[in-house]
């Protein structure tokens, strides 16, 4: 059977065709593919796409419902999450189609990496994973700077000054700040006996990388190594617990197994030493050209995990008004194993 598909979240686009913008639509038809886009784009589309008809219109959603009425389908595929309640109103009121709907419908066809993806991901990590080193000894120079600047010169370091996109905006929290997950930074100036979170990631080629560490800083030395002593002993209990539990979730993963079955195993160790109540979001998410795809490693995620998966591992722990902690590695599953990046 044919597939008869309509795309319009740009990363979804881009695994088809690879090329897309923020103003496109891409319709397949069997082996027959149409790109739909604005004449800001129609340069570089048509220089980029091979095998694809490039549409230039105005209006996109004309030009789809004029290319679908020509075709005389019967039925044709969307993700209901890609559209908004007006744009969708309007091509289901244009066309005597049927329309299936098949929500992530991208994501789940993306969860699998092929061999390519995983060289784009892994330079990503590995880029990620050098500027958090630069990272440490440009903050351990800074006392006495805020968030705010410290996050600005955090992110200029991960872009490199410009030449590599992020893969989120980056958290870069303090000791009581860092009690939230998604913590914005504040004037809360770094001090000698701080804890300090960062949570960041760049792209390459648009792939994404993801990664957390939660360090402390004597006043002189910061590292983002896992080995960390803090003088504050609740905050060290809190750290190894949720080391252990990061280390035993990527310890003992395997293909085949639900994704719940690896949440529960950080989540169990996290309860066992009196933290439940501070984990407060799932185990770990899917990584690729979204940050946030699928598999996601919750406690209702019923998705089995196979080979050339790639997600995150990490668990956190977050006591409010007084600290956070979060430790967070990519894995990817080979020969039935999770291996980080």
């Amino acid at each position: 059977m044919k597939n008869y598909i309509v795309y319009q979240n740009e990363n979804a686009i881009y695994y088809e065709c690879n090329y897309s913008c923020d103003n496109a639509i891409f319709l397949k038809l069997g082996s027959e593919s149409y790109f739909f886009t604005d004449s800001r784009y129609e340069i570089e589309a048509k220089s980029a796409l091979e095998d694809v008809e490039v549409i230039i219109a105005k209006d996109l959603l004309a030009a789809l419902i004029k290319v679908l009425k020509k075709s005389q389908l019967k039925r044709v595929t969307i993700d209901p999450q890609e559209w908004n309640l007006g744009s969708f109103k309007r091509l289901k009121e244009s066309l005597p189609i049927k329309f299936s709907y098949k929500p992530f419908f991208s994501h789940k066809k993306r969860m699998i990496k092929s061999d390519l993806e995983l060289e784009y991901l892994q330079s990503a990590v590995n880029i990620g994973k050098n500027s958090f080193r630069k990272i440490a000894k440009e903050l351990a120079k800074r006392s006495g700077e805020d968030e705010i600047s410290l996050s600005f010169l955090s992110e200029s370091i991960l872009r490199d000054y410009g030449k590599r996109a992020l893969s989120f905006e980056p958290i870069l929290a303090f000791s009581e700040n860092a009690s939230k997950p998604h913590a914005q930074p504040t004037k809360r100036a770094l001090k000698e006996g701080d804890l300090v979170l960062l949570d960041a990631g760049v792209k390459y080629k648009r792939y994404c990388s993801d990664r957390t560490r939660t360090a402390y800083f004597d006043g002189t030395n910061l590292s983002f190594k896992k080995k960390q002593h803090f003088p504050n002993r609740t905050i060290q209990k809190a750290y190894d617990t949720l080391l252990k539990a990061h280390d035993k979730a990527i310890e003992k993963a395997r293909s085949g197994m639900k994704a719940k079955k690896i949440d529960k195993i950080a989540r169990e160790i996290i309860e066992k030493a009196g933290f439940g109540e501070y984990f407060v979001h799932s185990t770990g998410h899917g990584v690729g050209l979204d940050i946030h795809e699928m598999p996601y490693i919750s406690s209702s995620s019923e998705t089995i995990i196979e080979d050339s998966m790639v997600f995150t591992i990490e668990p956190g722990i977050y006591v409010e008004g007084e600290f956070g902690i979060r430790i967070e590695d990519m894995v990817v599953m080979r020969h039935g194993r999770a291996e980080i990046l």
